[in-house]
């Protein structure tokens, strides 16, 4: 645990909660305007644990949360298909009575070539027991590899795409909610070539670039793609690089989304659970050997999206 004095008197305490990621930020109230030191600790500890939480930030709205977005670098970005909240720029919701449970792993929105590099989720409602969400560290995965492993995926490319078997992913989908995913997340259809190995902009670290959106490995056999895909997600998410938090409502999370996959757990049956996500923009992927990621096709369908609230139904692909 660190700890460190703040313009406002306030302790800011940096309290790992997993041993490869995550870590709870105490005494301080989130703001656009926080003093300069408390920003540089924050950006410091979200950079080092790869995601930081925050407890009981009421304060927050959406305008609020949309500001936050400059303690991380950079402006927000919108989700390129699905969209906004009604009254916001940038506010993407996910709501379990619309859709909204994003329980596959992923790194949110890489089938675009510049994909956000930090998250900022908001808790509005939250069931009584259940809906927790669990991220891992791809960082601490790709140095997990074994040698001769990490010497294949340094050389691999995957097409990423937001045209994926969402059936498959949810077997117990409704037609409305398979017509709305076509409709409105898949309204524009993007394939983006990254290299399953990145170099991290900030710190130079390498990590693993994988996830649901992943559609195919450049110049594998569909066969040997899935069965390599499998090989490495699985490192991705073995208990040891991941860390799991348990929402109350107020709370918020932010990760580094050029480091980390999530899950969000579907396990809270029927009950309402609600969140907010805004994300920061970011640049596109560079390899080892300093290539950049670059998108393939983009491509608008003929049935476009129809109505913002069929938007919100598909939330839980577009998290």
């Amino acid at each position: 645990m660190s700890a460190t004095q703040n313009h406002s008197n306030n302790v800011l305490e940096i309290v790992p909660v997993a041993g490869r990621i995550g870590a709870e930020v105490r005494g301080v109230r989130l703001s656009a305007d926080l003093d300069a030191t408390t920003v540089s600790e924050i950006r410091k500890a979200w950079l080092r644990h790869k995601v930081i939480f925050f407890r009981g930030q009421h304060h927050l709205d959406d305008a609020s949360q949309e500001a936050l977005t400059t303690l991380f670098g950079a402006k927000p970005v919108a989700h390129p298909t699905v969209p906004v909240v009604n009254g916001t720029d940038y506010i993407h919701e996910l709501d379990s009575r619309e859709g909204g449970r994003a329980n596959s792993w992923h790194t949110d929105v890489t089938f675009v070539d510049a994909y956000p590099r930090a998250s900022i989720l908001r808790a509005l409602v939250i069931p009584a027991y259940g809906g927790d969400t669990v991220w891992a560290n791809t960082v601490t995965a790709y140095q997990d590899l074994p040698p001769a492993l990490r010497a294949l995926a340094d050389t691999l490319w995957a097409v990423h795409s937001n045209e994926y078997d969402y059936q498959g992913r949810k077997p117990n989908s409704s037609s409305d909610d398979l017509r709305r995913f076509q409709e409105v997340f898949t309204s524009t259809v993007y394939e983006t070539e990254h290299p399953v190995v990145r170099v991290h902009p900030e710190t130079g670290e390498r990590s693993l670039v994988l996830g649901h959106f992943v559609k195919r490995l450049v110049g594998v056999s569909s066969h040997d793609s899935a069965h390599l895909f499998q090989v490495l997600q699985e490192h991705v998410t073995r208990l040891e690089n991941t860390v799991r938090w348990r929402w109350a409502a107020g709370d918020v999370a932010v990760w580094d989304n050029r480091a980390t996959q999530h899950y969000a757990i579907n396990d809270y049956g029927d009950q309402v659970r609600v969140v907010r996500r805004v994300t920061v923009d970011g640049d596109a992927p560079v390899s080892i050997d300093g290539k950049r990621s670059v998108t393939r096709k983009k491509a608008q369908r003929a049935a476009a999206a129809r109505s913002e609230s069929a938007g919100v139904a598909v939330a839980a692909a577009s998290a």
